[in-house]
Order: C-alpha cells, then structure tokens, then sequence
C-alpha cells in the first residue's frame, strides 16, 4: 500500500504533487483548461514543474522520525519517451532505510489515492535489479569513489537502528565488495542513516555568460527531501578528526580519536608570553621571508619578528588579523592580494595555505607522537571552522587554500568539512556540565576582584535541578542527581530554543537553534546573523585615540617604517585590553615601545609626554613610569562602539515573531572572555532569557567542531542566507514580459534572464535537501550548456538582471561528449529528434551548497560544486 504524507500544491497551474513516504511521487492532471502561468508559454513549449519549497520545509518539520528521500518519478502513462536505461538506474536511487522491522516512519493517509495511482509501480518495481550503494555514517567508515551501480544478486540487506535513526546497509556477498561502502564502525552511536544522493559530489566548474536554458515539463522537477543524506568519503577508514579553528587574531586545532570519540584533546601549548587559557592557541600570524618563503607561524613569528633589526625588519613580510580580509573583498578570487605590515602585497591564497600547511604538519606530527604510531593525512577528517556569516566564495576560498596545503583534494573533497563557528559552539555547549560554567558576574580573568550577584544564572540552576523531580524526566545517560555534575543537554526539554552568540577576534556569529533531544539533533531557527564587530574593533578605536592623539600621518608612517615596533605597541595594547574589567577601579598602564617613542621625537620635535598633554583628555595620561595611563572609563570607551553593535543584534533577533520562545543567551568565543563584554551583556538581556557562559569560552568553537566532524549530520535544518537559483529562457508573453527582455532563437521568441529561484531567503532546509529542475536547450544543435546560478538577499527578484541579484557561479554541461554513464544507443536510434533535457541539482542545508547537472539524453553528469571565486 502507498502511504502518503499530504498534498502539495506546485506553482504550476495544471500539477499537484503527491509527497509520498515510499520513494515515489505521482502526477495528475488537475485543470487542462487552466491556462494563467504567465511566466510559462502556454502552446508546445515544455513547462517547468516548481514545486513550493516552503511547503517541503514544512513537511520535513512535521514527520515524525527521520525522512526518507522524496524520488519524483513520472508515472508510465505521462511518459512523453524513454529515458536511457543506465540513466534510469543512476538517477532513481533504491533507498529503503526505513522500510524494515522496527521502522518509525508510518503514517495514516488523510485522502485516499486514485485506483490509476495505487497501480503505479514503485521505484523498486520498476528498477527491480539494480541499486545505487549508500551506507549510513560513521566517524571511521567513508569510501571513495563516488558510489557505483550494483547488481541485486550481490547484496543482502542489512537493518541497524541507533539513536531511534534507522539505518540500512547494502553488504556484499560476492567480489563486488570493492564498489560498495562498508560501515566499520559498529558501535558509533552517532549512525544517522544519511545516503548522499550520487550527483552530489562536484568537482568541476566553468564560466560563460550565456543563458541557453529554458524550461521543460518535469515531473521530477522539485525538492527532495533527502533525510538519507550523508557524507561519503571512500573505502578509507579515518582514525581521527582534527579541527582548525582559524581566528582573526588567535588559532589552534583539537583533535578526537575516533575509538575515544569522548576526549577531545587541545594542541600542545605554545610557548609564548601570553598568560592563562590562551596557550592553547597560537597568534594567527604569518612570517616570510624577504624571498617570500615560508619562515614561521604563531608566538614564533611575532617573537622574531619583534628581535629583528628595525632596518631589517622592513625587509620581512609579517601577517596578523588577515582573516577578514576575506570578508570584506567584494569580489573574491584566487588572486586577491593582501598587504604585508610593511605594505608588501602577496596573493591572499598563499597566505592560507601556509597557514593550513602549518596546523597539518604540527597535528601530524602531534598524532604521531602521542600515539607512537605515524600518521599520515588520509587517517585524517579534517574540520575548518568559518564565521556563518561568511558569503560562500569566502568558504570555498578557505577550502581551496585546504586542497593547495595538502588537508583534502578535489579527487575526495569530503575529507574535509566547512564547520559553522556558531554551530559549533552550540553542539558542544549541549555536552557541558552545569559546573563548566561562569556564575554571574564572575569575570573570567580578575578573579581576585570578584563580585557575585545572584541573579539569572543562579536561578537557572535553580530551575534546571527541579527537572529531576519527574523521573521520567531523569537524564538516562548520567547517573548522579546532582544538576551541577549533569550535562546541559539533559536538562533541557525538547524543543528548547536558545541564542548562541559567537564574538571572535574579527566576526559576531549570531545563531538560534532549537533542541530535539530523541533525535540528538539541532534545527536552526533563523538564519545566521551578525557583523565585523569582533574584538579588532576594539582595537581600532585604540588606533583611532592614538592618531587623535599623535596624528594619523605620523601612525601610518610609524606603521609602514617602523612595522615591527608598531606590532609591540598592538601587543601592549592586547595584554591590557584583556585585563579590563568592570570590577576594577585602578588605571591601566599601556607601555609605549622605544622605536614609537624615538620616532615621534624625530619626526615631530616633541615628546609624546607632551602630545597627550595637548590632547588634554582627563582620562588618558602620562605616568611618572613613562607609560601612557587610561582610566577604567576611557577602556570602556574603547569598548562600547563595538559592544553596542552587539546588544542592538542580538535586540533584532530577539524581536523576530519566528524566534519567539528563546530561554538562555550562551556567550562563547575569544572575545567573550572580555569582563566588560560579559558585564555588558548580562545587564542587557538577563532580565528576559538566562545569560549562560562557558568556562573555557575561547575554546568552545574548537572542541565543538571536533564534535562535527564525527557526526555532520547534528544540525539537520538550517535557514537559507539568500535566494539562490539560475537564469533560464521562458517563452515571450508580450503582455507580461518587458520588450527588452525579449529574443529570438530558431524563430522562436523567447523572455531573457528569468530568475527560476531554487531557495528563498530564510528558508528552512533539511540537511541534504535537493532541488531538482529539468531543462531544456534553446536550441536542438546546441554543442555546449552553460547554467548560471545567481541569487540575492530578497525573494522578490523576478529576473535576474533585478537590483540585488548577483551572479556567483556556472556550470558548464557538454552536451556531445560521451559521460560517466553509458547512453543507450538504441534509445537515441528511435528518436531521431529527441529532446534534450538538462536535470540540475542544488543540495542545499549543509554548510556549503553543492551543484550537479545531467544530459537526460545522454546520461552525462557534469559533478562540480558552484565556483563562487572565478565568476
């Protein structure tokens, strides 16, 4: 019997879509008279079937337990021909997870079928012999290549459940094993029954401004809703994640070994000066040679740098805070340059991959060592953090920079995962103690000079140990009753919602995530938010007072010719900037280097002791110990530009009808190890949600995207950022579309730079969801297909010419050239002129979006993810 969920209204006019819960979706005609699409030609031209996103995220919000994938399969009788049959096997994946004893997916149906649906034949049915091989997930077990098509006589099924997420593998039973993925992990509690659809791994991407697409009838145009998503790496067991967090200003990895997936354990501490926690992590700076070679990274770079000879130092290349250079270039490519303190230009993407180059070598070599066995870069799953808020040709910058240091290729791109900072944070937030938190108003620095108030977070306890009451409400996974020595998680009830804001060095990361505790999943709320208002702004109010107070031109100049020094003059300023607290009375002493000092003298003829006299502000003076003094007022002063831009983002969220609910603020990055930061936030928003910060807040981020790596699939729905789509022809409807849009190809009259949107801004999304449409050449003769992907911070652009919009990719498709998959030749025979149809594919709900195109035709699949930096 057919189970289905509910109807779906498609956007066109003569379609309804059945959403069905076993693999299959049918069509059926609903109005032939119906003719008012007028974005579509209403003659013989081939229509495009879109069905209503909105509606999928709302139908994968509802199921109870995890979704099968949604296949769109056009009913026999609709067939308008054949399609070639290895194409058939490629593109109607047989995935029956859930199908076996045990399953959670059963649902009553609120209509019944027609009889002509009810005979038709399932996926399985029709396609009796062959299946595509996926395997669920598992923090040892990938496989390269991509997955192959397998006879049925080799397999055997095999059904496991882990978490309430069922899970069933293909197993060989012949000498086919080599083509099909092998789960090694038998005791990984994280299994999530993900199968990643075939077209989804991209390698190939090219440019062209031409737009030769338009619209075909596409019963299988739509959303798949692909629950059965997961990552596929390859027959190559990995032993260990390791995860780069990759600062503005400090940077460090974590790793886990995949057999002891509970001890994540921190890179060795760096020597440096810097006290406390943050020798866990290493200045991100980067030291060249004059000959532009690579010499040293960290605490090592700025040291030497420091000890060089002035005149010397001029001639070297020193790096610090360039991570958001990737941020704020508009248009990012492979050869953007960034400037060197010494004003020396070097390609950014060099810059980075010295950088990733380094933190691989040092965890190799510190795997190696801890374990006594030497490991090389395939036992790895490599996790990179980035800002949320980051555009997509930023992370694919960032991964591109991972495939030249050697951490991944574009042959098996899946060994290396693009973690979210703030999604990060929040999944490892949920595995903390009650006692791994800050209490009110405890600084996290000045601990002698604490002040404690029983406020929020003290109540939070409070109300958090009366859920023990309930015994069913027990956790199951601890047994001491003590809130304190039990983990966030489990004192949460589902559907917990709560704000995770994440301040970096250069970035604040705002997400909003609600809690489903039987799924161990997170469902992102509203998409990321936030703004370049990290602790540099701090910093950059203090450059702000000292040109006010010496004069731009002399800072600039000091800065170019005297670069060294001017690094010693940032570092005064970042071991006082760390101090500043709330609590304290006393000033803060900033010690001006002697290069500054004798530079000043030089230039202007006067002592800077007499420049911050004539600047004449009671809160900055000149101490007798020759240091420039700065009242606990005028710290704040530094401060509060930048912490405003947080309270008024945090403000906007909160006042958003969707997030309605939010219980608790957590507070996580390095620069929430600020007092006054802290200090800041509580007074603004502990009177409405509980104000919650961890101990060791700096390194959150970190350990939470080890945790990422051994399972991808714990944030299972996010919000779309943008609208993104392609540009497509329609027929020319002269009482809808504009004259200039008009064009005329094969003595046909087309509508140019039609916006067909795949995702709206501010869509929910499951993870691995999959948008399909189905395309058409303009022309029968046409020898090369060039699809273009745009998109936009509105969903209202109609074209793609509409402010706003903006092209961030192509891909090319062939269309005479032979493809991974066989074309049956005796099907293209019996159509002597068979239409050509272009299937394109978006993934979207993973960190970063993945694009495939298809020959129908032919069977060829072009598999390139969307090249964001070569548009």
């Amino acid at each position: 019997m057919v189970i289905y969920d509910r109807l779906i209204h498609s956007t066109s006019p003569t379609k309804f879509f059945y959403i069905l819960r076993e693999e299959t979706t049918y069509t059926y005609d609903r109005d032939e008279n119906n003719n008012d699409n007028d974005l579509l030609s209403t003659d013989d031209t081939p229509e495009i079937m879109n069905i209503d996103q909105s509606s999928f995220s709302s139908l994968s919000r509802s199921l109870n337990g995890p979704l099968q994938e949604q296949h769109m399969i056009k009913d026999e009788s609709n067939f308008e021909h054949v399609l070639p049959e290895s194409y058939q096997h490629a593109s109607y994946e047989y995935l029956s997870a859930c199908n076996g004893e045990g399953s959670t997916n059963q649902f009553s149906p609120s209509t019944n079928l027609s009889s002509h649906q009810q005979q038709s034949s399932s996926p399985s049915q029709k396609y009796p012999n062959k299946y595509i091989t996926s395997t669920s997930y598992s923090p040892a077990s990938y496989r390269y290549p991509p997955t192959s098509i397998i006879d049925e006589s080799t397999l055997t099924t095999k059904s496991t459940y882990s978490n309430n997420r069922p899970t069933q593998q293909l197993l060989p039973t012949s000498s086919h094993s080599a083509h099909i993925s092998q789960n090694n992990n038998n005791n990984n509690n994280n299994n999530n029954n993900n199968n990643n659809n075939n077209n989804n791994n991209n390698n190939n991407n090219n440019n062209s401004n031409h737009h030769l697409l338009h619209p075909t009838p596409s019963d299988d145009s739509g959303t798949e809703s692909s629950a059965n998503y997961q990552q596929q790496i390859g027959n190559h067991t990995h032993f260990v994640v390791v995860a780069i967090d990759f600062g503005t200003t400090f940077s460090g990895y974590a790793f886990a070994f995949t057999r002891d997936i509970d001890s994540i354990l921190m890179m060795r501490k760096v020597d440096g000066n810097d006290p406390g926690v943050i020798n866990q992590k290493t200045p991100t700076t980067i030291l060249l040679t004059p000959n532009l070679e690579f010499h040293s990274f960290g605490f090592f770079a700025r040291d030497f740098f420091h000890d060089l000879d002035p005149d010397e130092a001029k001639r070297w290349l020193y790096f610090e805070k360039f991570k958001m250079h990737l941020h704020y270039v508009q248009d990012l490519n492979t050869q953007t340059l960034i400037s060197a303190s010494n004003g020396r230009k070097v390609p950014a993407l060099t810059i980075f991959t010295y950088a990733l180059q380094y933190f691989k070598e040092h965890a190799l070599r510190e795997l190696s060592d801890q374990s006594g066995t030497r490991f090389v870069n395939e036992d790895v799953r490599w996790v990179i953090t980035v800002p949320a808020i980051w555009k997509q040709s930023a992370k694919q910058f960032m991964r591109e920079a991972a495939y030249q240091a050697g951490i991944a290729s574009r042959e098996f791109p899946e060994q290396l995962l693009i973690a979210l900072e703030p999604e990060a944070a929040s999944i490892y937030i949920r595995k903390l103690r009650m006692h791994q938190f800050v209490p009110d108003e405890t600084p996290t620095f000045s601990r002698n000079t604490v002040r404690r108030e029983h406020g929020i977070f003290s109540s939070a306890l409070s109300d958090q140990s009366s859920l023990f009451h309930d015994p069913e409400r027990a956790p199951n996974d601890h047994t001491d009753s003590n809130p304190h020595n039990q983990t966030f998680e489990v004192l949460l009830d589902r559907g917990t919602r709560y704000i995770v804001v994440d301040c970096g060095g250069g970035t604040v990361d705002i997400t909003v995530h609600e809690l489903d505790n039987r799924m161990g999943t997170l469902k992102e709320l509203y998409k990321a938010t936030g703004g370049p208002f990290g602790s540099v702004g701090v910093d950059q109010e203090f450059e702000k007072t000292m040109n006010s107070i010496f004069g731009a031109e002399v800072m600039e100049e000091f800065k170019l010719k005297r670069p060294a020094g001017y690094v010693d003059l940032m570092i005064a300023f970042e071991a006082r900037k760390r101090t500043a607290s709330p609590f304290k009375n006393n000033p803060l002493n900033i010690s001006l280097p002697f290069s500054f000092i004798d530079y000043y003298k030089k230039k202007k003829g006067s002592t800077v002791e007499s420049a911050i006299r004539r600047y004449n502000d009671p809160d900055i003076k000149w101490s007798t110990q020759g240091m420039m003094r700065l009242t606990p007022e005028a710290m704040k002063r530094l401060f509060h530009p930048t912490i405003e831009k947080i309270k008024a983002t945090i403000g906007e969220i909160l006042n958003t009808p969707d997030v309605k609910g939010i219980q608790y603020l957590f507070l996580v990055g390095g620069f929430a190890e600020s007092p006054i930061l802290q200090h800041e936030i509580r007074r603004a928003f502990s009177s409405i949600l509980k104000v919650i910060i961890p101990q060791d807040v700096s390194l959150t981020i970190l350990k939470g995207a080890v945790l990422f790596g051994l399972d991808p699939t714990i944030v299972n729905v996010r919000r779309s950022r943008l609208t993104y789509g392609v540009s497509v022809l329609n027929r020319f409807v002269a009482d809808y579309h504009p004259n200039e849009k008009k064009i005329i190809k094969d003595n046909i009259e087309w509508c140019a730079d039609i916006f067909d949107k795949f995702v709206l801004v501010d869509q929910s999304i499951g993870l691995g969801d999959i948008v399909v449409r189905k395309y058409t050449p303009a022309r029968h003769n046409q020898a090369q297909c060039i699809i273009s992907f745009y998109c936009s911070e509105s969903d209202k652009p109609i074209y793609v010419t509409d402010p706003g919009v903006r092209k961030i990719g192509t891909l090319v498709l062939d269309m005479f050239q032979s493809g991974h998959l066989s074309v049956d030749q005796s099907i293209l025979a019996a159509n002597k002129n068979p239409r050509r149809e272009i299937q394109t594919r978006m993934v979207f709900g993973d960190t970063e979006i993945k694009v495939s195109a298809l020959d129908v035709t032919t069977g060829k699949c072009v598999r390139a993810t969307i090249d964001f930096l070569n548009k």
